[in-house]
C-alpha cells in the first residue's frame, strides 16, 4: 500500500454521473488524477483531464500510473480491473456497487498471481488526510493524525471519523473495503497494514451484521496485531431472519438455506457474534460511535 500527496491517479469510467462528481473534490483536495479512460471518448478533456479511450494509450501519453479508480458500470468492472492489471497497475479501488461475485472472484485470482492490491467493490475508497482522496469520502470530516480506520460501511466511516476529529484525534487513514458479497483487500490484510504503519498508533475496525469477517479479524488481531484497536459493530438492533437496510451486509449469511440454518444455530453474522467474537480477543467493543474516542484514548494510555 502506497497513497500519498505523489500518487498519480487513473480514473477508469470518467464520464459516469458519480465519477464526474468525485473526481472535482478529488482534484481540490490535491490528488494527483492524471487521465480518465472511457471507451468512445478518447480525446476529450474533462476538468482539465484527458480522457482516453485504453489503459495503454494512458501509460504512453502521460506515463506511469500508481493507482486506478474505478466506476464503470458492474458488469464491467471485470474487464477494466483486468485491463489496469495486464498494463502494471497495483492498485485499484473500485468504487462501483453490485460487480457480479462470479466476476470478483476472478478478478482476486488475477490479483492473487499479480501482488495487486484490490480494494472494494462497493467503497467509498480511501483517505490519507491532509494527503490524498481517493474515492468519495467527504473529506471536510477528516483531520490528519494517527488513528486509522477500515471499515465495511462507508456512512459510518465518515461518522466515526468526524467524533474522532471532534475529539482531537487525527487520522492516519480511513478505508472502505466495501460491503457487496466478495470483496479484495479483507479486515486482516488492512490489519497488517495499518500494523505495520509508522504513523498509525491505534485502529478503529467499523464492522456491520452478516458475513464472519468480523469475528475472522478478532482472530487475527489477538493472534498478530500489536497496537490497540477499537471496534464498533453496526445492526445489533436489526431484527433476525428479516432483510433490512444495508442489504450487500446483512444477506451475506443469508444466501442459501444452509447458511440459514447455521446462522440461526450458532448466531454467526450476527451482531452478538461480532461483539463476543471482538471482546475474547480483548478488543473493546463501542456501543455507539460517539463512544469510540474515548475507548480509543484509554487503549492509547494502557
Amino acid at each position: 500500500m502506497n497513497f500519498t500527496a505523489d500518487t498519480r491517479v487513473l480514473i477508469q469510467g470518467i464520464t459516469e454521473p458519480l465519477a464526474a462528481a468525485a473526481v472535482p473534490l478529488m482534484q481540490a483536495y490535491g490528488t494527483r488524477v492524471v487521465a480518465g479512460v472511457s471507451p468512445g471518448f478518447g480525446g476529450q478533456v474533462l476538468a482539465g483531464i484527458p480522457v482516453l479511450d485504453l489503459v495503454e494509450q494512458v501509460l504512453t501519453q502521460v506515463g506511469e500510473v500508481d493507482a486506478t479508480l474505478i466506476f464503470v458500470h458492474p458488469y464491467r468492472v471485470l474487464d477494466a480491473a483486468l485491463e489496469a492489471i495486464a498494463n502494471g497497475i497495483r492498485q485499484i479501488i473500485i468504487i462501483t456497487e453490485g460487480m457480479p461475485p462470479l466476476d470478483m472472484v476472478k478478478l482476486l485470482q488475477k490479483a492473487e498471481a499479480s501482488e495487486t492490491l484490490v480494494v472494494g467493490p462497493n467503497c467509498p475508497g480511501v483517505i490519507v488526510p491532509g494527503q490524498v482522496l481517493l474515492g468519495i469520502h467527504p473529506a471536510e470530516v477528516y483531520t490528519p493524525g494517527n488513528i486509522g480506520l477500515v471499515s465495511r460501511s462507508g456512512t459510518l466511516t465518515y461518522e466515526v471519523a468526524m467524533e474522532l476529529t471532534q475529539a482531537g484525534l487525527g487520522q492516519s487513514i480511513a478505508v472502505g473495503i466495501g460491503s457487496d458479497a466478495i470483496v479484495g483487500a479483507s479486515f486482516a490484510q488492512w490489519l497488517q497494514i495499518l500494523d505495520e504503519d509508522e504513523t498509525t498508533e491505534a485502529i478503529v475496525l467499523i464492522g456491520e451484521i452478516g458475513g464472519d469477517s468480523e469475528e475472522a479479524a478478532a482472530q487475527y488481531i489477538a493472534e498478530v496485531i500489536d497496537k490497540p484497536v477499537v471496534a464498533y459493530v453496526a445492526g445489533r438492533a436489526a431484527p433476525r431472519g428479516k432483510p433490512t437496510g444495508h442489504a450487500g451486509a446483512i444477506i451475506a449469511s443469508q444466501l442459501s438455506a444452509t447458511r440459514e440454518i447455521i446462522a440461526y444455530h450458532t448466531h454467526l453474522g450476527t451482531a452478538e457474534s461480532k461483539i463476543a467474537a471482538f471482546k475474547e480477543a480483548q478488543v473493546p467493543v463501542a456501543e455507539r460511535p460517539s463512544q469510540i474516542p474515548v475507548l480509543l484514548q484509554q487503549a492509547l494510555q494502557h
